[in-house]
């Protein structure tokens, strides 16, 4: 498969849960790519996995300083170009808004919307003197409609959701592309760290599509994104989410195939 051939592509988050089927799904498609995440361990095993189109460096998305040394990697391993950003890399805390601390609600902040500008604002030079390129930005269900107990994660997402249609506007002329997608519940390490199987179980009772998303259910949205077969959409939100916001929270359930 060649959707992606030549195409140099930075994926934060991309050891594990939704950046690994992203990083295994663009290499499948012929890009090459820089699996960027502090699970240092887990990069380096899938990297090694992907072979010669896939190297693993370290990144503190939330640190500037960290995203000039990525910079400079991609600069010697991918010849001077990123073509494809995808913002990835994320964290989930929750807490109501009366009693949630101060520190993790920054700690949100500074991963999901902090790290998403400054990735954003790494590239954008480099695709503009390339005059190519797409960002993608992960937000969430939640950057659509908020939740109880995740005011901090909802305000991540919904940031997200602004400052892609803002950076959209901003980089049109160039010929670079910033979109969003908004997943629902995906089975990943970071959903299943809060409930794990239990919680993965109920999740589905409130799917008009009956089960939590895979991974593997997301990728291909990034693909397309990524390709030229979308070089004419930018600023757009796009939900994977098995149907959750086609309804509402009256939506009654699991009715055994109703």
């Amino acid at each position: 498969m060649s959707r992606l051939k030549d195409k140099r592509a930075v994926i934060t988050g991309g050891a594990q849960g939704q950046g690994e089927a992203i990083a295994r799904a663009f290499v499948g498609e012929g890009a090459r790519v820089i699996i960027a995440d502090v699970a240092d361990d887990a990069g380096e095993t899938l990297a090694k996995e992907l072979g010669d189109a896939a190297t693993f460096t370290h990144l503190d998305v939330s640190d500037p300083a960290s995203w000039d040394a990525l910079m400079a990697h991609a600069e010697e391993d991918l010849g001077g170009g990123v073509d494809v950003l995808v913002n990835n890399a994320g964290i989930l805390r929750f807490g109501e808004v009366d009693t949630m601390p101060l520190e993790d609600f920054n700690l949100v902040i500074d991963v999901n919307l902090r790290g998403c500008f400054l990735g954003m604002r790494a590239v954008a030079p480099v695709m503009k003197a390339n005059r190519r390129g797409s960002i993608i930005n992960c937000s969430s269900v939640e950057g659509l409609a908020g939740m109880a107990s995740l005011a901090a994660y909802t305000a991540s997402k919904f940031a997200i959701r602004g400052m892609t249609k803002a950076a959209a506007v901003e980089l049109g002329a160039h010929n670079v592309r910033v979109n969003s997608v908004h997943p629902g519940m995906i089975n990943t390490p970071m959903t299943q760290v809060h409930g794990g199987d239990a919680a993965m179980e109920y999740g589905a009772t409130r799917v008009p599509l009956e089960r939590v998303g895979t991974p593997e259910d997301i990728a291909p949205l990034y693909v397309y994104l990524a390709s030229d077969e979308s070089s004419y959409t930018t600023g757009g939100e796009f939900a994977v989410d098995g149907g959750v916001t086609a309804t509402h929270s009256f939506y009654p359930g699991n009715r055994g195939g109703r």
